[in-house]
């Protein structure tokens, strides 16, 4: 199973995959902004797994199955946006996303996709939607800035 880290290892490796077609560790820990013996030790990890075909002082190529998950990571980054910047949500979008994304199901993320496509063709719907949004209540009336969740970098506007 890949933990958080390994997830983002192999979305990076895709994405630099993608845009440079190749990947080598020190392309990695730029985009990563990590060490590159940070990233010696993780791509061994990713090979052991089958997710990538690396051999020392050579590019970083990703094996059939790290192309369908690399793919997929990446899909479910950018469907996470679309959806919160879909309903608006106005701070800390990356910052939520990268929150969300680790915790989130592949068969949730089909709802996610659902959702963002039948908003995209029923746009009153989502009008009727942000029309709630502008109402701004938390549940019950609470106060729930002390939440960890408020601990952003940004305010809450």
């Amino acid at each position: 199973m890949l933990t958080e880290s390994m997830e983002d290892y192999l979305e990076m490796i895709y994405r630099l995959t993608q845009e440079k077609g190749y990947v080598r560790a020190v392309d990695l820990a730029g985009a990563l902004n990590v060490q590159p013996s940070s990233v010696t030790r993780m791509i061994q990890k990713l090979h052991e797994e089958g997710f990538i075909q690396y051999e020392k002082y050579r590019h970083i190529a990703l094996t059939d199955k790290g192309k369908r998950l690399g793919y997929f990571l990446v899909w479910r980054d950018a469907m996470l946006k679309e959806f919160l910047t879909l309903l608006n949500a106005r701070v800390g979008v990356e910052e939520q996303v990268e929150g969300i994304e680790h915790y989130i199901t592949p068969p949730t993320m089909c709802l996610f996709r659902n959702l963002v496509q039948y908003f995209r063709t029923h746009p009153e719907c989502l009008e009727e939607l942000q029309a709630m949004n502008r109402l701004n209540k938390y549940p019950e009336g609470e106060k729930l800035e002390d939440l960890r969740a408020w601990l952003f970098r940004h305010s809450s506007d």
